[in-house]
């Protein structure tokens, strides 16, 4: 009598391991890939912004990029031309390339 209550543990043990593999892979499609297919996306644009470039910031302003270094940017907002913000480069949300705004 012990030893089939020892195989039917064993079995119970295996088929909450293989659960415990199939919540962890479908987690990780839904977590995990989309978030790092999105940090991909927004590398790419980061690393092909250009001065000229239109930018919308992550609190929602619209401006026009002037200057460019490795982690900043220089941003004019409006058509004041006194309105120029440094800002990191990990602000930008979204990028409008120059060329395809004329």
């Amino acid at each position: 009598m012990n030893l089939l209550s020892t195989s039917s543990t064993a079995g119970g043990l295996g088929f909450t391991l293989i659960y415990i593999v199939v919540i962890c892979a479908v987690m990780w499609f839904l977590l995990v890939r989309p978030q790092k297919k999105e940090q991909k996306r927004l590398d790419t644009m980061l690393a092909s912004l250009a001065v000229g470039d239109s930018v919308v910031t992550t609190s929602g302003f619209y401006g026009v990029v002037i200057d460019l270094t490795d982690e900043d940017v220089i941003v004019e907002f409006g058509s004041n031309k006194n309105c120029r913000i440094p800002m990191k480069k990990s602000a930008i949300a979204e990028v409008e390339k120059a060329e395809e705004s004329k």
